[in-house]
This record gives structure tokens, C-alpha cells and sequence, in this order.
């Protein structure tokens, strides 16, 4: 479909374009393998020589067409599905990285992607730099080094609510000869599109407000197809020289600007294997159709609760960036002024105790180690997502040990409010 037409046509119909006859709803092609008439179809298939089917762990049509939707979405050329939002985190450095490089990346992101980056990656010889989103240009230009090979960010972090400056990093990050690789997957590409702001690689954990449903895990990479790849040719090998494991090709000459996405399908796919299945991306496309309707929902409902809370005397502080007296309520607006996410991060009188006793009292908000779904939930990081993480790790990575992440759904707000009432009381 066009990408020219609208975000809201787009969560309906792009993707998937039905032929005479065919299904209107996008089906579930749950095989595993494909069909061929003859051994060298199926041969030029292997070397990448034609476009195709034979195999899900690298292709799959129903994948296909889910992820199509979302590179339409964010305004890119490619994405390709994957198992998890944290698998596809480790595959957007890992197409561009390997043992002995290193890449930036701002210290305010879920915790479980700062322990993928910080400890496990540098098991496989990738270390990183992590540096406050609040750096000047010049402190996170100091953080590069020559063998530095990308900068990673969240647009919004989970939990701490962070608004990257993607503008500010994009430049840092292209005056060194890399790309900037931003997670939008709380505003989702309905609230913000970072490849505008000169972001080069958008990952999302689709698990969130994408399925909205809290049903399918999954993840995604999209590709914008902007970075020059060649012209940076010394710092990418894995991309600008004959990769020996498909005959010699070069992926920039053969592919031109799909060259990044198509390595992380026909390289890292096929090796790693860490798919989505497409039981997993039907459901994914099922709650793309109301994305659009979804987040306003979410942003308003959320910026009542968070003018509720802060004007409260129980509650000690509350970081939402739709409040006016929040530090990044400016770069919120400049980035997306429709409204951001529905999460909010708040913190109550008598720190961390009275937070847990607080949760324990909730009767329609669930405690839940999930956000960014349908319903009302809540978690205390401290205690569940980040509960590895040291005080001082914890500090770094913006999450405050009294921190309640409170993750605002769909249902009437009144009611929600209600609840956080008779808990606060309680």
C-alpha cells in the first residue's frame, strides 16, 4: 500500500493487499515450508538472486505483511519481525557490531536492554558507553571512540519517562559516521516517527500498545534506508564487504539502501533464529488496526490521572511529560504534540514501602510485570523489572527506588481514578 496515505488508513490496510479472490483478512500462513516446482527456483531463492518463500525462520507472508505495515507506519523502506522487542534490540547492533566495537547509548532505557548491552553483549566482546540523554553535545561526542559503531536511545524510557532529544543525538551520531538507532515503542509511530528527526533505525517492542492486547510477544526492526552505509564503508564491513556465507555478496551493492535490513533477515535470521511466529504477527495485526484509535485514548486518560495525582497530598512527585512543570514537557511537544504514551512514573509520601502497600490495595488496576496494553496495570521496578540493577545502577538507569510505573489503559478514566483513591486511603 502507498505510504503516502494517512497513519490511521495505514493501521487498517497497509500490508496487505488482497488479490481476485484472495482472503480480505490477512491470513496465517502457519507452514513452515514452501513449495517449488523446479530445484533452481528454489536455488535462486538461497542466493538471495530472487525474492520469496521457502523457509519461516527467514520469510514467512504473514510476518511479511505485518511488518510491512509497520515500516509503512514509521515511514521506512524494510522492517523485519522478530521474537521479542528485546530480540530485536540485540539484532539492530548486533547486524552493525562484532567482537571489539562499541557503541553509545543513553543510560535512561528498560532495564532489561541495559543488561542485554552492558552485560551480556560484552560477553561477545561489544562494549558500550552509557551517557545521561541529558548530555550536551559535546559530553556524548566525548563518549565515541574510533571503533564506536552506533547510538542507541528510547524516545520515551520505561520506566524513567525520559524524552530523548533524537535531533541532538541524530547529529552527534552522524557527525561520528554512525546511525542512530531509536526504540519508539512507547509513543509507537501514531505519537512520533524519529526517522523525521534524522533517526536511521527504529526498533519497537510490539508487545506493547502495537498488540495492545497483552497476547503476543514480539518485536521489529525497521529500516529508514537514509544511513550511507558506503560512505562510512571502513566502520561496516559486515555490510560494505563479500559476506563469504552468501557466495561473496556485498550487501550494499546488491541491495542498496535495503542493504542493513536485508543482512539482519538473510545473515542474523538465518543464523539466530529468533522469529516471530505467525500465529504471533496475526494477532500483532489485529491490534495495528486500532492503534490509531487506542493511543489518543491512552495519552488522555493518563494526562487526567497524572493532574489527579499531582494534586494529591499523599503524593510525594509525579513525572508525566504531558504536565506543564515537566522537565522534558518542551521536547515532548516538539517531538509529539498529540499526545505521548499512557504510562506515567510517580512516587508517594513514605517512599518505597508505602508504594508496595499502596499496590497490594489496588482492585482494578493489576499489578502485572507488563505495560502499554489495554488495561489499567502497575509495578514497582525496583522490586520486579529492575530488581538486578544495584541503588546506584538503578539511579543511572532514572528509575528512583520509590518509582511506581502506573500504565494507563483504555477503560473510563473515572473509574481508574476511583481506584487510585480507595488505594491511597487504604
Amino acid at each position: 500500500m502507498d505510504n503516502r496515505f494517512s497513519p490511521e488508513t495505514l493501521c487498517v490496510q497497509g500490508g496487505w493487499t488482497p488479490k481476485n479472490g484472495e482472503p480480505r483478512v490477512l491470513p496465517i500462513y502457519q507452514s513452515t515450508t514452501f513449495k517449488y516446482d523446479s530445484s533452481e527456483s528454489m536455488a535462486k531463492l538461497f542466493d538471495l538472486e530472487e525474492s520469496g518463500y521457502f523457509y519461516t525462520r527467514l520469510q514467512n507472508p504473514t510476518n511479511d505483511a505485518v511488518a510491512a505495515k509497520i515500516a509503512a507506519l514509521e515511514g521506512g523502506i524494510g522492517a523485519m519481525l522478530t521474537s521479542s522487542g528485546q530480540a530485536a534490540n540485540f539484532y539492530a547492533i548486533f547486524n552493525i557490531c562484532e567482537a571489539g566495537d562499541h557503541f553509545v547509548c543513553s543510560s535512561a532505557i528498560y532495564g532489561g536492554t541495559f543488561n542485554l548491552f552492558g552485560v551480556t553483549m560484552k560477553k561477545f566482546g561489544i562494549d558500550v558507553t552509557f551517557i545521561s540523554p541529558d548530555a550536551s553535545e559535546e559530553e556524548l561526542s566525548a563518549a565515541f571512540r574510533p571503533n564506536t559503531k552506533a547510538m542507541f536511545g528510547e524516545t520515551i524510557s520505561n520506566p524513567s519517562l525520559e524524552v530523548l532529544d533524537i535531533e541532538k543525538f541524530a547529529r552527534v551520531a552522524h557527525a561520528h559516521g554512525v546511525p542512530l538507532i531509536v526504540d519508539n515503542t512507547f509513543p509507537t509511530p501514531i505519537n512520533c516517527r524519529p526517522f523525521e528527526w534524522g533517526a536511521d533505525i527504529v526498533v519497537h517492542s510490539t508487545t506493547k500498545y502495537m498488540d495492545g492486547h497483552a497476547t503476543a510477544v514480539g518485536g521489529v526492526i525497521v529500516d529508514s534506508g537514509n544511513f550511507d552505509w558506503e560512505a562510512n564503508a571502513e566502520k561496516f564491513p559486515g555490510l560494505c564487504t563479500p559476506d563469504e556465507s552468501y557466495h561473496g555478496l556485498t550487501y550494499t551493492k546488491a541491495f542498496g539502501k535495503m542493504a542493513y535490513i536485508t543482512k539482519a533477515t538473510a545473515q542474523l535470521m538465518r543464523d539466530l533464529g529468533s522469529i516471530q511466529s505467525p500465529q504471533n504477527a496475526f494477532l500483532l495485526n489485529l491490534g495495528l488496526e486500532t492503534l490509531h484509535l487506542r493511543m489518543p485514548r491512552h495519552c488522555s486518560n493518563a494526562q487526567t490521572v497524572a493532574e489527579h495525582l499531582q494534586a494529591n497530598d499523599k503524593v510525594a512527585w509525579v513525572n508525566y511529560c504531558g504536565l506543564t512543570g515537566n522537565k522534558y514537557h518542551a521536547l515532548a511537544q516538539k517531538y509529539m504534540p498529540h499526545g505521548s504514551c499512557g504510562v506515567i512514573s510517580f512516587g508517594l509520601k513514605g517512599g518505597r514501602d508505602v508504594a508496595i502497600r499502596f499496590m497490594d490495595h489496588l482492585k482494578l488496576i493489576a499489578i502485572v510485570t507488563h505495560v502499554a496494553d489495554a488495561r489499567t496495570c502497575v509495578l514497582h521496578p525496583a522490586s520486579h523489572t529492575h530488581r538486578q540493577l544495584s541503588d546506584e545502577q538503578l539511579i543511572e538507569a532514572g528509575v528512583r527506588p520509590d518509582l511506581i510505573r502506573l500504565s494507563v489503559g483504555i477503560e473510563n478514566v473515572e473509574d481508574i481514578i476511583a481506584d487510585i483513591n480507595q488505594a491511597l486511603l487504604a
